[in-house]
This record gives structure tokens, C-alpha cells and sequence, in this order.
């Protein structure tokens, strides 16, 4: 009875430790002045190590900049100032395959991409409120003025 309830426990684990680590889009590496991550209607601090996952929006203050790392090796700075959406992020390790969507709402972003826009040029894209940029070099610097209505 218990290695049968084992059985049928552990691919539901490693089922959901799968859909876990496939949020995980990157990690924090660099957080200075006011920085926060808004997930899911939450504000949580930007500390280095905290983990960023799709859908989350960096949003950082007057003295505030997030550098993060991705799954992918690309790395990102948010300079003050900025509201950056990570609208999609998938990525496979294995070939190096996936898309990489984000929105600089407003401020500066500093990028220099990894192995998806190596592999694939157009899978990485930032939206700005007035153009989409298509990642086709490996580094480049946004900066936009906030959306006016």
C-alpha cells in the first residue's frame, strides 16, 4: 500500500517541480536605492537573489536599478526611473530554442543578450510605448518616456 501511494505521490511532485522551475525566468544578481518586483498583485523588494519570473514587472524609484540574470545568460539593467514587464520568457537548455518578450514602459534598459537571441535573433523583443524592438546584435541601451495619454 505505501509504495503504492508512493507511486502514484512522486510524479505529481516532480510534475509540479517542473511547472515551478519553468516560472523561473532569471534571478536578481544587482538591486541598488528602491527597486520592487510586482507579482500577482504583490510588491515585493528587488533583493539580490530574489528570483523573476515571467509575467513580473520590475519597477524602480528615482535611485533605484535592477541588474538581472536569465536563464538564457542574457542580462539585464533597469536603470531609475523604469517599469519593465517580462511578458514571456521560455527557454530550453537544450536548444537553446524559446522567446524572450518584455515592455519598458518607461526609463532605460541595458541588454546584452544570450543564447536565445543567438540561436534564434527573433525571439527576443522589447515593446516600448512607441516602437518594438527585434534583438538582432547582442547589446543595445532603450530609453523611453512614460506613455501619455
Amino acid at each position: 500500500m505505501r509504495s503504492a501511494l508512493i507511486a502514484l505521490t512522486l510524479p505529481m511532485v516532480l510534475a509540479f517541480s517542473v511547472a515551478v522551475a519553468a516560472q523561473e525566468a532569471g534571478q536578481i544578481k544587482v538591486s541598488k536605492g528602491s527597486a520592487q518586483i510586482e507579482r500577482s498583485g504583490k510588491k515585493l523588494p528587488a533583493t539580490v537573489g530574489q528570483v523573476v519570473h515571467q509575467g513580473d514587472v520590475v519597477v524602480t524609484g528615482a535611485d533605484g536599478s535592477v541588474g538581472i540574470t536569465f536563464r538564457d545568460s542574457s542580462l539585464l539593467s533597469v536603470g531609475p526611473d523604469s517599469v519593465l514587464a517580462i511578458d514571456r520568457f521560455v527557454f530550453d537548455s537544450t536548444t537553446h530554442q524559446g522567446s524572450f518578450d518584455s515592455s519598458l514602459k518607461q526609463g532605460t534598459l541595458a541588454v546584452v543578450s544570450g543564447k536565445l537571441a543567438k540561436q534564434s535573433p527573433e525571439a527576443m523583443k522589447v515593446k516600448t510605448p512607441a516602437a518594438i524592438l527585434g534583438v538582432r546584435g547582442t547589446e543595445f541601451l532603450v530609453r523611453t518616456s512614460p506613455a501619455k495619454d
